[in-house]
């Protein structure tokens, strides 16, 4: 039936697509986490760029709760009127872990990537701990007894700190929440000591001292965060890209993908956006089309095999 509805958005497209330039009516970006998150404040700024470009309302609609964003946008038409930006996590790794009720390479498919992320492992100014090799003396002499804040179940935050368990040896017990936000709440309000936090989220709270960076993922050091150490060299290999991206409905034709594309791009390199995202320690990412879906199928091959390896499970 979809393959079907394609087709027919594909003839639409052409027999009407050049007396009327995508978009002609409102656009709808979702949002699979609550606001206030990165991906919310992301989505918020790209959208009002793309409203002023379009002169189309683009709304966004936060949709937290695991698979029920992903999975609206892969049911709906597909004819790039509704968008879904999102981490690589709940695409790459959840559906490795638990039933989702969608095929991601075949019902959603990729626009455009819009960052490379970059997670700091941030521990509450009052924890007591103030370096990794702490943390790691910490959870050794009372294995079990440490928790750490998430995203959620299978979000990047879960799943690089179950790697950085396992290469470090320790036994820290997973709190997840529904979003970055209130994740990153929990640890500012001192109730969880430890949270390996988004840096666009974890850089002002950093700042104004209500948290201390022990790590950074990635090889080598941030300019923002110069006495935090690199993931990738204290644990080599432990550590695999993340994320953000837009995506829409598979089956969407090629012209709406590439004018979808072309456009996002656009508005992540105005200064309004990718001040903003420098401002927050991340870069405007320029992957798009065939090349940001070949990195969707690499990574979620990547990280099925870590899943398997370190037998990890969404609750």
């Amino acid at each position: 039936m979809k393959t079907i509805i394609a087709l027919l958005a594909a003839l639409a497209w052409f027999s009407i697509g050049h007396a009327q330039e995508f978009p002609v009516k409102t656009v709808r970006l979702v949002v699979p986490f609550p606001p206030g998150g990165p991906l919310d404040i992301a989505g918020r700024l790209i959208g009002q760029q793309l409203s002023e470009m379009w002169k189309q309302p683009v709304i966004v609609e936060n949709r937290p709760g695991g698979t029920l964003g992903p999975e609206s946008v892969a049911r709906a038409a597909p004819d790039g009127y509704t968008l879904l930006i999102i981490s690589s996590s709940p695409l790459v790794t959840l559906p490795h872990m638990q039933k989702v009720p969608y095929d991601v390479l075949r019902d959603l498919v990729g626009v455009t990537q819009t960052t490379l992320l970059t997670y700091a492992l941030v521990a509450h100014v009052d924890a007591g701990i103030h370096s990794v090799q702490e943390l790691i003396d910490q959870a050794k002499r009372s294995p079990g007894k440490l928790n750490y804040a998430s995203a959620g179940n299978g979000s990047g935050q879960h799943l690089l700190m179950e790697l950085f368990k396992s290469a470090a040896g320790i036994d820290i017990v997973h709190v997840p929440f529904k979003g970055a936000a209130p994740a990153s709440q929990s640890v500012m309000a001192g109730q969880i000591p430890i949270m390996l936090d988004v840096t666009t989220v974890a850089l002002p709270l950093i700042r104004s001292n209500k948290v201390k960076a022990l790590m950074v993922t990635g090889a080598k050091p941030l300019d923002q965060l110069p006495g935090a150490a690199p993931f990738d060299a204290l644990f080599p290999g432990v550590g695999i890209p993340t994320w953000h991206g837009i995506f829409t409905t598979g089956g969407t034709p090629a012209p709406v993908l590439a004018k979808l594309a072309n456009d996002i791009q656009t508005a992540l390199h105005t200064s309004a956006v990718g001040d903003r995202f420098r401002q927050l320690g991340t870069e405007p990412s320029g992957v798009s089309g065939d090349a940001f879906n070949a990195i969707v199928r690499r990574d979620s091959e990547r990280w099925g095999e870590v899943i398997r390896k370190n037998n990890l499970r969404a609750d």
